[in-house]
């Protein structure tokens, strides 16, 4: 049985809630539902670019913190607040993601966790074996 280790981003919500911003265990890395807020502003407020862009790099950092990196991802969630933003978003999605090409979902909600929150990314990672 493969060790579990959980990864904080140091997000207040992760002890009120009872969650990590990522889990790994063996090859696999889960990694929760991530917006653009640091220090409870938003960067990029009504931005879907730049909040797209933000969240993919903080993705980028706990996947390099767990091992990985952003080529190991296999599939994204996108939730966002207005489906009309999404050429927006993939064009920022597009500047990660074009060549390693992940399954991915892109889903319209009614709001995110705070006003202002236009994007909200998961995503799941396997490192391959290096053989």
């Amino acid at each position: 049985m493969s060790e579990r280790v959980n990864f904080s981003s140091g997000a207040i919500w992760e002890d009120i809630v009872g969650y990590s911003r990522a889990v790994r265990i063996g090859n696999l890395i889960e990694v929760s539902g991530t917006t653009s807020v640091n220090d409870d502003e938003i960067i990029g407020e009504g931005d879907p670019y730049k909040q797209t862009t933000e969240v993919i790099n903080k993705i980028k950092h706990v996947l390099e913190s767990a091992g990985s990196s952003l080529k190991d991802v296999i599939r994204v969630r996108i939730y966002v607040v207005n489906i009309k933003d999404w050429e927006k978003i993939g064009n920022a999605f597009s500047k990660y993601f074009k060549s390693i090409k992940p399954a991915a979902t892109l889903i319209e909600v009614n709001s995110l966790i705070k006003p202002g929150l236009l994007v909200e990314i998961e995503a799941s990672a396997v490192i391959q074996d290096k053989a």
